[in-house]
């Protein structure tokens, strides 16, 4: 069977996540979780809203939604917070290693369009690696159709 183009792109997605994974690495798909980032730092602006003798920094570190931004401090959220809104279609996960926050872009090709290259400058201008994932991934895969008896 003929693979095309979205089907070599989940592939690599599916490995790179098992890749991460394998490393006891903290991860989300950004093509799939993105707004759950978003809404997440929603939440964080009306909690303080609501509760403003806190800092915006406690709410923060101790938010049930933190596996999801990765973030530690308000500001550090809220600068990621823009930078995903500007740039997040051009990279496939956010990864952390460690405390330190990392965009992966995955391929079958190699290839880098030019707005992932602008997002990737952007990312290291907020002090963020940046890695692209490459997987070879056939062009065709082979299968078997068994039949189970059973029927007429």
């Amino acid at each position: 069977m003929k693979l095309d183009i979205d089907d070599k792109k989940a592939i690599v997605e599916i490995l790179a996540a098992r890749y991460f994974a394998q490393q006891n690495w903290k991860w989300i798909s950004l093509k799939r979780d993105v707004d759950r980032i978003y809404k997440s730092f929603d939440e964080l602006v009306d909690q303080y809203n609501a509760y403003p003798y806190m800092s915006r920094d406690w709410y923060v570190e101790n938010s049930a939604s933190k596996n999801i931004h990765l973030c530690n401090k308000w500001d550090e959220l809220k600068e990621f917070v823009d930078f995903l809104k500007a740039y997040s279609e051009d990279f496939d996960f956010l990864v952390s290693n460690n405390d330190r926050k990392m965009f992966c872009i995955t391929t079958s090709d190699g290839e880098i369009t030019d707005t992932q290259k602008r997002a990737i400058t952007e990312a290291r201008n907020m002090r963020c690696n940046v890695f692209v994932f490459k997987a070879n991934v056939p062009e065709e895969l082979d299968f078997e159709l068994l039949q189970v008896g059973g029927g007429y």
